[in-house]
């Protein structure tokens, strides 16, 4: 292989990089800086009321509030801390993978010319859409009454902390942010860039053919759609970005693939983070990708548009 491939590819790597940090870093400074603040706690009140009528604890607001607002990681913390049965941590999973780290992969959406506000309802609707639906059709008996537990404590406040202490969480919270970005998205968009360079994305797209025509998308969008699937929303967008300026998507076909991607994302990872608190995978896994499915595929019948539409430039902030 040619010698000028592995420099373009290192290339789009790490302009990709670049631009998605631009996004990630100062989203995970300020999510750093409420976990020292009441903030948190306010939303998580804010929630509360909502918990018994889907027949979970009250407490379960916590999980909900660290995982939509912080990671996946945070809320599964908090669920190991509450006495939760069966149901009540499956409802939990279907509702974190559908929503979580809003803050974070809600900014890189507008980041590709989305409305913020709309793909943020979207997730936090399904979400509590899903389990609504769960607990309509679970019999009474097999829910348990919701328990009073005992609170997860959260991060000190700002006054109670050394200021040295709190700009070194700050430094280590940006760095490990770029750093997981350094070692996924580069070695990503290489390896993209190689497949492109042997023409194996073309033949990538033509098997995805009945997929991609089903959610009313171009074979062009298989490779950002196997990309956000197998590694998240956050790198995913990455690759659509870079597609965005090869392809010229437009503004429904960008929209019908984050919405899919926003529902059915990093599906190993994310399945296999919930499988030790003994949510049964394959479940969670066929729910959020059939949810996604059905929605996507629903808007792209709701919304149609000529085959000559306006599209949407990404500049990667040039």
């Amino acid at each position: 292989m040619e010698r000028g491939v592995w420099r373009r590819g290192l290339r789009v790597g790490i302009q990709t990089t670049w631009v998605l940090s631009k996004v990630i870093v100062p989203v995970t400074i300020v999510v750093t800086v409420l976990k020292h603040t009441p903030v948190i706690g306010w939303i998580i009140k804010l929630f509360a009321p909502l918990m018994n009528v889907l027949g979970l604890p009250g407490e379960a607001a916590i999980v909900l509030g660290l995982g939509f607002l912080l990671n996946l990681y945070a809320g599964i913390g908090a669920m190991f801390v509450l006495p939760l049965g069966g149901y009540q941590i499956f409802v939990l999973s279907v509702m974190l993978s559908f929503a979580h780290n809003l803050l974070v992969e809600t900014a890189v959406s507008k980041r590709a010319g989305l409305s913020a506000t709309l793909i943020s309802l979207v997730r936090v609707g399904t979400a509590f859409l899903f389990a609504g639906v769960i607990r309509l059709f679970t019999p009474a008996g097999s829910v348990a009454d919701a328990a009073h537990t005992e609170q997860v404590k959260l991060d000190p406040y700002l006054w109670q902390m050394a200021p040295s202490a709190f700009l070194l969480e700050l430094l280590d919270k940006a760095w490990a942010a770029v750093w997981q970005l350094v070692l996924i998205v580069i070695p990503l968009m290489f390896v993209i860039q190689i497949l492109k360079e042997i023409q194996f994305l073309d033949r990538l797209a033509g098997w995805m053919r009945p997929v991609t025509r089903a959610l009313g998308l171009p074979e062009k969008a298989a490779v950002p759609f196997l990309a956000g699937i197998f590694f998240g929303l956050a790198y995913g967008a990455g690759v659509i970005l870079q597609a965005t300026e090869e392809v010229n998507f437009t503004r429904r076909e960008l929209y019908l693939m984050f919405v899919f991607l926003i529902l059915c994302h990093a599906v190993v990872e994310d399945t296999l983070l919930f499988v030790p608190l003994g949510v049964n995978g394959w479940l969670l896994l066929a729910t959020r990708l059939l949810t996604a499915i059905v929605i996507t595929a629903l808007l792209a019948h709701i919304w149609r548009e000529p085959s000559v539409g306006p599209k949407i430039a990404v500049t990667n902030g040039k």
